[in-house]
């Protein structure tokens, strides 16, 4: 099994990109998240990897951390979530708003992921319980229940969700429901 790849970077198509290994090239997909921090071509790179090995090939996959390359693995176990969805899935967000989403069971941020439909998400949430928080340390209090109103609020008027958490960092950790939403909207406008 190949767990880890490092090499010379010499092309990049996304989402797959060609790592040359003491000559030897090799095509690993990568979530986008990965593909982002990537290095310029030329550079030396070093990629956790997954091989998937089926009858008509060997795909490789690779991420730029252990925890996205665990957070793939436990995706492609929930039934109907292959390497694509998963791929997506982590090209949608971070490992963090992931286990976050599971934790709290929130499926309204999984369905903004293409491909993935209301009941994907409730099947993904409820096959995920436990797994992916625990592995991260992401505790179920890990967002305050007023914090957390406020968060779908902001995403139900059409925020994004790096927009509505980097709001809700600058809210006072007291903050009604209320208040919160009408603070955050005004660091939104600015």
């Amino acid at each position: 099994m190949i767990g880890r790849i490092t090499g010379t970077l010499i092309e990049k198509l996304p989402p797959t990109l060609c790592v040359d290994v003491n000559g030897v090239g090799y095509d690993i997909d990568v979530p986008m998240s990965t593909l982002y921090n990537l290095p310029d071509l030329g550079s030396r790179v070093t990629l956790y990897i997954h091989l998937t090995v089926r009858e008509d090939a060997h795909i490789l996959y690779g991420f730029a951390t252990a925890s996205e390359r665990s957070a793939f693995r436990e995706l492609i176990k929930v039934s109907g979530i292959g390497a694509r969805i998963a791929l997506a899935v982590l090209s949608g967000m971070s490992v963090g708003d992931l286990a976050q989403a599971i934790t709290l069971q929130e499926p309204g941020r999984l369905t903004r992921v293409p491909g993935i439909g209301k009941k994907t998400a409730e099947r993904l949430l409820l096959e995920m319980r436990g797994k992916l928080g625990a592995d991260l340390g992401v505790a179920a209090h890990a967002i305050p229940d007023a914090q957390t109103d406020i968060l779908n609020a902001l995403l139900a008027l059409g925020y994004s969700d790096k927009e509505s958490q980097t709001a809700l960092k600058s809210l006072p950790d007291s903050a009604s429901v209320s208040d919160g939403i009408r603070l955050a909207l005004k660091s939104l406008v600015r």
